[in-house]
């Protein structure tokens, strides 16, 4: 039995943001929440509630058309969250 329960949010979400550096993994891997975020989602302001996430990329075009159209034969699926990461250009 799966314990989690999805958050959904209320309005689009659509917010451009930085990735942080993690001095301990040599990585810009930390994503930092928007205030936006917490707005859509108030649960996150919950102290004693944990929070997980899945993390799914897709290489091809096609085979997110596939993951699509699986979601879609399921009831009662949360729709999945798009993030996209860039590098951004340094000004020398």
């Amino acid at each position: 039995m799966d314990d989690k329960r999805p958050l959904i949010p209320r309005n689009i979400i659509d917010i451009k943001s930085n990735m942080y550096y993690d001095e301990s993994n040599h990585a810009w891997n930390i994503i930092r929440l928007k205030s936006e975020i917490v707005k859509e989602f108030p649960q996150l302001k919950e102290k004693r509630s944990k929070f997980s996430y899945q993390l799914i990329y897709y290489r091809t075009i096609e085979e997110l058309e596939k993951a699509i159209r699986d979601l879609k034969k399921q009831k009662d699926v949360p729709l999945p969250v798009l993030l996209f990461m860039y590098k951004e250009k340094t000004i020398s």
